[in-house]
């Protein structure tokens, strides 16, 4: 490594490594205050703060690194404009893409490593805040949820639901099994759907088995249309499951996704994310490329104030319309690829405008 890269790259992880610092820590600042009178009220002890607090840093880590990269790359060329550095490096030949490399190619190795980790530690992380949060904190029923299947008990009854939509109040693919003491199967409720409608979950159609209690042998079968489901459960005690693709990597979305469009139900939201798992980590990358031009376009007014200012501005722009994608993949407005990939492409495209246009000057 050159002398100049050796150079430029500590500059930027010097900012770097302190952006991160700071935005995680403000990030757990801000979310301790939003959830200490929670834990307050249930009487948590000292080391649940902790054990939540710590599992949920890989996850604001993933989240809050573009920010840190679009940080060390303003000010590290911004500090070479400001020193005149930048203008002697131009005028010993030194290029523009020259200089930029050792960022852009240490962002792409960031975005790597952030990929790593949100296929081996954040859906981890994610799983263990959850089960913090709502079992441990607020005693809420622990949901067994598999890779394929929602398994949890209603009074007498066991459930079986194939796809959580708590959002949309909706259920597909439920399964009811009632037993007797002797645990012996004597009704099983099928339905393709069940929509929470007022106080009930409705079925559009459902069939009915009735069994012996002896015997187990089949008593009756009926179809029926538009009827209530034996379901004392709200939408919000399946919400539990909503969060299930957060704690999924690609490999295992993938797997859900073919599995669910195998049989015949909606997949959308899951190829939705398994999409995004790709995309996300490479808005390291995206940064560090739109933080360049606008280092050279402040020149010598790149100051730490406007440092941040830039940087939340444009993070906070990314997420935005990030989110507005995603929404739009969720409901089947834009393609899955389209909604994980489209902002990513958009902030591209404008910082190569950005970096023509300050050619051009």
């Amino acid at each position: 490594m050159k002398l100049i890269d050796r150079y430029i790259l500590r500059r930027f992880f010097h900012v770097f490594g302190l952006s991160l610092a700071a935005f995680v820590g403000l990030y757990l600042l801000v979310d301790f205050f939003e959830k200490v009178d929670n834990l307050l009220e249930q009487g948590a002890p000292l080391g649940l703060y902790l054990a939540y607090f710590s599992a949920k840093v890989p996850l604001i880590t993933v989240q809050v690194a573009p920010m840190a990269v679009l940080m060390g790359a303003f000010m590290a060329i911004g500090g070479l404009s400001r020193t005149s550095e930048l203008t002697a490096l131009w005028a010993g030949g030194i290029s523009l893409p020259r200089i930029a490399g050792p960022l852009l190619g240490t962002a792409g190795f960031i975005s790597l490593l952030l990929l790593l980790l949100g296929e081996l530690v954040v859906p981890w992380s994610i799983r263990t805040t959850n089960e913090i949060w709502e079992t441990r904190v607020h005693g809420r029923p622990t949901l067994v949820y598999k890779l394929d299947r929602l398994w949890l008990r209603d009074g007498e009854q066991i459930i079986n639901v194939r796809l959580v939509q708590p959002e949309d109040n909706l259920l597909q693919g439920v399964s009811l099994f009632r037993f007797d003491e002797d645990f012996r199967l004597v009704e099983r409720i099928e339905a393709p759907h069940a929509e929470h409608i007022g106080e009930s979950w409705q079925a559009a159609e459902l069939q009915h088995f009735r069994f012996a209690p002896g015997s187990g042998q089949l008593l009756s079968a009926d179809r029926l249309r538009e009827m209530p489901l034996p379901l004392t459960r709200a939408p919000e005690d399946f919400r539990g499951a909503q969060v299930a693709a957060e704690e999924l990597n690609f490999r295992q979305l993938r797997q859900r996704a073919t599995v669910l469009r195998g049989e015949g139900y909606d997949p959308r939201r899951f190829i939705v994310d398994m999409h995004n798992r790709l995309a996300t980590p490479f808005a390291t990358l995206i940064m560090a490329f739109i933080g360049i031009p606008f280092a050279l376009q402040k020149g010598r007014n790149s100051r730490i104030a406007l440092g941040i200012a830039i940087t939340v501005a444009i993070g906070f722009s990314y997420h935005m319309l990030h989110a507005i994608s995603m929404a739009m993949g969720y409901a089947g407005i834009l393609p899955p690829l389209v909604s994980a990939w489209s902002v990513n492409l958009l902030f591209v495209l404008l910082g190569t405008y950005l970096l023509l246009a300050e050619r051009a000057n």
